[in-house]
């Protein structure tokens, strides 16, 4: 099967086929696709690229304690529709909560330095106070520097917020706090 999707940002294709045929599949792309510069990269470059397209990927800044509204996703939940499904009194009550006490915000961080954080660096205010956690950090190919997925107090959360830092090993990096996604091809 080939499916329309990708987790880059970018378009491209996902094939799902027996895992016989997989070397034989994959020795047919790469020798078609050689003559107009297909290279093969690796699970960390998809990640990069799923960071630069503010993609978030669960076990980082999707969870089991994290619900829709927290990571900015309440869009994709319908209440209105038809029919009953598993998890949607957990839900309500977690839109009514979001509705009346602000989460914490998922953001983009981008460094003015050149040291990457790492997913559970602490997201500090300029008065030293843990205003956040990072989820996912990498350098960022496309923007020449390191980047990073947040998620931070709502106070924190506006583009351009001042003074916000990233603690990298006891050091308070400072970074720009960004919209998502870091990157978006053109159309």
């Amino acid at each position: 099967m080939i499916a329309r999707t990708g987790y880059t940002g970018e378009d491209g294709f996902e094939l799902f086929l027996a895992p016989d045929d997989a070397e034989r599949v994959w020795e047919a792309l790469t020798e078609a696709g050689a003559p107009v510069g297909l290279v093969p990269c690796g699970l960390s470059c998809r990640d990069t690229l799923r960071l630069e397209a503010g993609m978030p990927l669960y076990g980082n800044e999707l969870t089991t304690d994290t619900t829709p509204f927290d990571a900015g996703l309440g869009r994709v939940v319908k209440f209105d529709k038809p029919g009953d499904f598993v998890g949607r009194q957990a839900l309500e009550a977690a839109s009514r909560e979001a509705d009346t006490v602000s989460p914490r915000t998922l953001v983009g961080l981008v460094a003015e330095g050149r040291r990457v954080p790492r997913a559970g660096y602490a997201v500090v205010a300029a008065d030293g106070s843990q205003i956040g956690q990072v989820t996912s950090g990498a350098p960022s190919p496309t923007l020449g520097k390191p980047i990073a997925m947040a998620y931070v107090d709502p106070e924190y959360a506006k583009p351009g917020t001042e003074g916000v830092s990233v603690d990298i090993r006891g050091t308070r990096e400072p970074y720009e706090v960004v919209a998502l996604p870091f990157y978006r091809r053109e159309r």
